[in-house]
């Protein structure tokens, strides 16, 4: 069944910003043809994640990729209300509990080969939900229809959600903002997700002050290679 959503992107059009998450997507490209499950989380809550998450999604799909954003967020989703999309939805928590058919999960967006997966309800037992069988079910049979499957997860810092699902992907992006997390907390996250087996790609920082850090340009976003970290 396709079923399809009209999703508003608010965000002002800025050629430097733009560029920046081309040379994610870029970055992205280039951590081999095997990477396609890639979760996006952070140390803390609002730290810019699902922005990140959702441009580079719209940057993938220009280029011609078709992609898949799932919001596995079960806790704290805030996709529909900040793309102000008018009509239900339906979502990963309801699938997951066994409320809801798959063909009745995805839908398809108004951005170029973008389709989502929102999150659903808030449930009381996200990570029950998510260590189920059907969720890595899910991947694996819809991994042969998408170039990129791009998973928003909660914050490492706060729950264990994402480390569940870093299980299940080829490689993680931590999206850190800057000057609000101390190298201490960002190591013990890196930690945190290496101890589950899953890669992480690389380091998004975020919120960058730009006539503080003259060093960042007029970029809002910095990527780096998490071999160069080491």
């Amino acid at each position: 069944m396709e079923q399809k959503v009209v999703m508003t992107d608010i965000r002002k059009k800025d050629y430097f910003y733009e560029e920046a998450i081309k040379t994610l997507r870029t970055n992205i490209q280039f951590t081999g043809k095997n990477v396609k499950t890639i979760m996006f989380t952070s140390c803390f809550p609002n730290e810019g994640k699902s922005d990140v998450t959702f441009q580079l999604c719209q940057e993938i799909g220009n280029m011609g990729k078709r992609v898949l954003l799932i919001d596995a967020d079960i806790r704290r989703s805030a996709y529909v209300s900040r793309y102000r999309i008018k009509q239900k939805v339906n979502g990963l928590s309801q699938y997951l509990s066994g409320q809801l058919a798959k063909e009745f999960l995805i839908y398809q967006t108004n951005f170029l080969n973008v389709d989502i997966i929102f999150a659903g309800p808030m449930a009381p037992n996200p990570s029950e939900l998510l260590e189920e069988s059907a969720f890595h079910e899910l991947l694996t049979e819809i991994r042969e229809y998408y170039d990129y499957i791009i998973i928003d997860t909660p914050p490492v810092g706060s729950v264990i959600d994402a480390a569940i699902i870093a299980k299940e992907s080829d490689g993680a992006v931590l999206v850190i903002e800057s000057e609000r997390v101390s190298y201490k907390v960002a190591q013990k996250v890196k930690e945190q997700m290496e101890k589950t087996g899953c890669k992480l790609l690389g380091v998004v920082l975020n919120k960058v002050n730009i006539e503080k850090n003259k060093y960042y340009g007029k970029y809002d976003y910095y990527y780096s290679s998490d071999s160069k970290k080491r």
